[in-house]
């Protein structure tokens, strides 16, 4: 499928982005590259590739899960227009 110009302007406004006539004809260009790109890499025969998560073999650090902070419920509910047994009261927004 060709990309065409009005391709891109639909494109633009859904994304809500202003796109002027020198940047549409640019962004064809752009595009249609991309799109043939992507055919080029669904041909290639991926059968008995495992999927991956990440190209190397890594792992990512994890800090302890650990309380690091002191517990200030109580002071920041004091600041609080309505709390509850220890819950914020909020205005009920569906009826």
């Amino acid at each position: 499928m060709a990309l065409e110009e009005s391709h891109v302007r639909r494109a633009a406004h859904l994304a809500r982005l202003a796109v002027s006539d020198d940047q549409a004809s640019g962004f064809v260009d752009d595009l249609s590259r991309i799109l043939d790109m992507v055919d080029q890499l669904q041909s290639l025969n991926t059968e008995g590739v495992a999927p991956l998560s990440h190209p190397l073999d890594a792992t990512q650090r994890l800090r302890a899960d650990e309380v690091t902070e002191t517990n200030q419920r109580d002071t920041f509910q004091h600041c609080a227009p309505a709390v509850e047994n220890g819950l914020y009261l909020v205005p009920r927004v569906v009826e």
